[in-house]
């Protein structure tokens, strides 16, 4: 696929390393996530460059998986369990496996499948180190790295030390914009779904300067915590759509929610500048125009 593109706001510099005897065990979860998923992403930007076979659909037949994916998170899983054998795993993948640590790992090999089935350089590795239950209302991610390895850029994010990018702090928007957010969404795979979410998006546009379908979750999230974008909004994604990038755009100072009250699920994630996210949640839950439909999901 060529050169890797790096961004305007991408630095070289590699995330920060601290002696291993005085890490954390949120430093050791970050520092594990980043070099594995500095590994995953090469093997699959090698697959990439090799040529995609798509093996499956899954939810519909617009939502594929490449032997890429399968084999990026039989990899992924493999050097956790190398690296931290009590650890639970939950991937896109393959069957959720619970562990004895209270350490749960969210992984999304290959977000934005079918970007990389088309050669579009917009996908990415994101995996997650969360404690508690692995569902996104119980638990507290405690680390976290979306890495797009055909662009160059690895986000990184350990709880309570801030989100990055190589070594530039990420910061979202927080002001509201007089010409208007610039906002990204998605559409989920099931052609009964598209009417509702077209309909939904008809709504957010007052709030909107743009609208950006970039078709990769993580990415999405990582580009508001990097204040590429002012905001995000969309219905049906999976946990290991958003474990790595929500905590990115927390750290990043910014607000992430689902129903009104909880944090994001599969019915509805909004993330932004706490200002932004007030509004969109206003509209996106307004009773007297909601027209409901059922989660679907994006790859």
């Amino acid at each position: 696929m060529g050169d890797a593109w790096v961004g305007p706001e991408a630095t070289s510099a590699p995330p920060p390393t601290r002696s291993v005897g005085r890490m954390s065990l949120q430093q050791e979860l970050g520092a594990l996530a980043v070099d594995i998923a500095l590994e995953a992403g090469a093997l699959a930007r090698r697959r990439r460059d090799e040529g995609v076979s798509i093996t499956a659909s899954k939810s519909a037949l617009a939502d594929i998986v490449t032997e890429a994916d399968r084999e990026v998170e039989n990899l992924i899983r493999e050097r956790i369990a190398a690296a931290r054998p009590g650890d639970g795993f939950l991937g896109e993948e393959s069957a959720a496996e619970s562990g004895t640590t209270g350490i749960t790992w969210v992984v999304d090999p290959i977000d934005g499948t079918v970007n990389y089935a088309y050669g579009i350089p917009s996908y990415a590795v994101s995996i997650a180190a969360v404690s508690g239950d692995p569902d996104p209302r119980a638990w507290q991610a405690l680390a976290g790295v979306v890495h797009a390895p055909a662009l160059g850029e690895l986000f990184h994010v350990v709880r309570g030390e801030g989100a990055w990018l190589g070594g530039r702090r990420l910061k979202v928007n927080a002001e509201l914009n007089p010409a208007g957010s610039l906002l990204a969404t998605g559409f989920g795979y099931d052609p009964a779904t598209h009417a509702a979410q077209l309909e939904l998006l008809g709504r957010v546009m007052p709030l909107a300067r743009d609208i950006r379908r970039i078709g990769a979750a993580s990415l999405d999230l990582a580009y508001v915590a990097a204040g590429r974008l002012d905001g995000y909004f969309e219905r049906g994604l999976h946990p290991w759509d958003h474990a790595a990038g929500v905590l990115l755009v927390e750290e990043a100072g910014g607000v992430a929610v689902g129903e009104p009250g909880s944090a994001p699920t599969r019915e509805m994630a909004i993330v932004g500048g706490a200002e932004l996210v007030e509004r969109l949640s206003a509209i996106v839950f307004d009773d007297s125009t909601r027209n409901d439909a059922a989660p679907s999901g994006e790859g």
